[in-house]
């Protein structure tokens, strides 16, 4: 049996590269490409795919937030992200997100369908570069004393500091939701108090520590 891959990178070009290799896999067919993370979501919602290649930095909803709406809506849906980022911390919030597997896009295109199929058997893939690093923090006992952002924020604070940090101002966001400049700044407000920030440009800086905006 075929397994359906949904495709989802900022990049036409790497998705259409990507495309040609997994089609030419014997039990693998691309059933759908996104171009980004509230793509993703939908189109995972309509093509209900065995795996979803995920990357991270996208514009309109990065791969850890459509990661975790996909994952909650198709538990049976296995997403393998597949990005540039090696940072622990978004490996972290990746996994925590819901991602079953880690690939590094220097990878050999092989590591990658060992990568799917390790997640299709429902075991979880990291790649040899990301195990190293985990180890080396293991080992060395680096405490992380800050609690994971989706740990902290709801989904809709989650989704305003993306937007806070991609350069929206409040009377746009408010547009966005169609609510008041002053509710979004409530919701600001309440972002900042939770995690312990006092400017603007600090909440700017957090957001692209932990990989929550489109900016990188």
């Amino acid at each position: 049996m075929s397994l359906n891959i949904l495709v989802v990178d900022d990049h036409a070009i790497f998705r259409e590269g990507l495309k040609s290799l997994l089609d030419k896999e014997p039990d693998m067919t691309v059933a759908g490409e996104a171009g980004n993370g509230s793509e993703a979501v939908r189109i995972a919602l309509e093509l209900r795919p065995d795996v979803v290649i995920m990357d991270i930095s996208m514009p309109s909803m990065n791969g850890i937030e459509a990661t975790r709406r996909i994952v909650a809506e198709l538990p049976d849906t296995k997403v393998l992200v597949l990005s540039m980022e090696s940072d622990r911390r978004f490996v972290v919030e990746a996994l925590g997100s819901g991602a079953m597997g880690y690939v590094l896009k220097e990878s050999v295109f092989a590591e990658l369908v060992t990568a799917i199929h390790t997640v299709v058997d429902n075991e979880t893939y990291l790649g040899p570069r990301i195990t190293e690093m985990i180890v080396k923090d293991y080992i060395q006992r680096i405490p992380d004393k800050l609690p994971l952002t989706f740990e902290l924020l709801t989904t809709r604070e989650r989704e305003i500091i993306q937007m806070i940090a991609d350069g929206q101002n409040s009377k746009e966001i408010a547009h966005h939701y169609g609510v008041s400049t002053k509710t979004i700044e409530v919701h600001r407000h309440n972002i900042m108090k939770k995690l312990n920030l006092s400017s603007v440009a600090s909440l700017t800086k957090y957001a692209l520590r932990e990989g929550l905006t489109s900016s990188f």
